[in-house]
């Protein structure tokens, strides 16, 4: 199943009781809504964990972040995880300048995040 957004496609896997989220393109305010339906989308499924496999999302704007926060707190609510796996370092960046980096589990990629 997946999601989309403008010029933004999230795709929407599982495995067992992992669900793994993959945005790709950029997301800034009109693209934000596509991924944060697409967490819904999966938290419904009730999964131990989220995967949110940023590889896929070279720039992330402030609504992008929000969606994300908005994302961790429904997921600690519902019993679950969340994690941030493959972020480029712009990306990375944008998280370190906003302070949130700490607030996150990260991890450097899928196999990595799976484990966490």
């Amino acid at each position: 199943m997946a999601a989309e957004g403008s010029a933004m496609h999230v795709a929407l896997t599982y495995k067992g009781a992992v669900a793994i989220a993959a945005p790709s393109g950029d997301i800034g305010t009109h693209e934000a809504p596509a991924l944060r339906t697409a967490i819904r989308e999966a938290l419904d499924k009730k999964p131990t964990k989220i995967i949110v496999d940023l590889s896929g999302v070279p720039y992330m704007a402030t609504a992008g972040l929000a969606t994300l926060v908005e994302a961790m707190n429904l997921t600690r609510k519902a019993g679950s995880t969340l994690v941030l796996a493959g972020m480029h370092e712009r990306v990375k960046a944008v998280f370190d300048i906003s302070r949130l980096t700490g607030l996150f589990k990260i991890a450097p990629d899928i196999a990595a995040a799976e484990g966490m």
